[in-house]
């Protein structure tokens, strides 16, 4: 005997939400994780000197955040789902870690600022990309060009150090990394309607709240570049 339609309507309706509320649950929990690692590496003169004394340690931490994302991106299907999760956590410890020269170079009025302001672009993009009816892939094609664009850039600026280069540079982060949220967003609905209750949806899920992580980051630290205020 098979379920009605209404049974049915029903359970991809509660599947949908406890994919989607499982997706933004971890990404809340990784960057409070983040916030308190980066705050007790920025208040303890000892972590302070270990991480930032020696430049090879900070460099790396960061080469260690990517080797993570890579891991998790090209090899989650194979892992554990508790193994993905110790994964996304660790990400988040060396992310708050490295994230603590923030507190450090900007004020603490700054910081609260450009938090608030990301936070409130995030759930509007966020929404946006929930409920709009057009498609989003063809705008994520350029999004991730414009993507490729900023890292190259970044990169050509480490060389000349252009005040004016950077300030474009973030402002064009800000704005590629706000469509993503939305693009993102809308690709993790496509995907909740889909998925169902099972082992890979709680994988997919953790993967889905590291890409709205990262857009939630890279906003963040954008504008702070843009109209935080230094502590010097």
């Amino acid at each position: 005997m098979t379920d009605s339609p209404a049974i049915q309507t029903q359970t991809r309706e509660a599947s949908f939400r406890k994919f989607m509320t499982a997706v933004y649950s971890w990404m809340v929990f990784a960057l409070i994780i983040s916030a308190v690692c980066a705050y007790i590496t920025a208040t303890n003169m000892v972590i302070i000197r270990a991480v930032f004394g020696n430049p090879m340690v900070f460099y790396a931490l960061i080469i260690g955040e990517l080797a993570v994302v890579f891991i998790l991106s090209i090899r989650i299907h194979k892992m554990s789902v508790m193994g993905a999760s110790l994964m996304f956590i660790f990400y988040s410890v060396l992310n708050g870690v490295t994230l603590s020269v923030v507190l450090l170079a900007y004020t603490g009025a700054s910081v609260f600022r450009a938090f608030v302001i990301t936070a409130g672009m995030f759930v509007c993009m966020s929404v946006y990309g929930r409920v709009t009816k057009s498609d989003l892939r063809s705008a994520g094609k350029y999004l991730m060009m414009g993507l490729f664009g900023i890292i190259i850039a970044s990169v050509v600026n480490l060389f000349f150090r252009s005040s004016a280069l950077d300030w474009i540079i973030s402002l064009v982060t800000v704005t590629v990394f706000a469509g993503l949220t939305a693009y993102d967003t809308q690709k993790l609905s496509v995907i909740a309607e889909r998925i169902g209750e099972n082992e890979t949806a709680s994988k997919i899920a953790i993967i889905g709240a590291l890409e709205l992580y990262l857009d939630f980051i890279n906003i963040f630290l954008a504008l702070l570049r843009l109209f935080g205020k230094s502590r010097k």
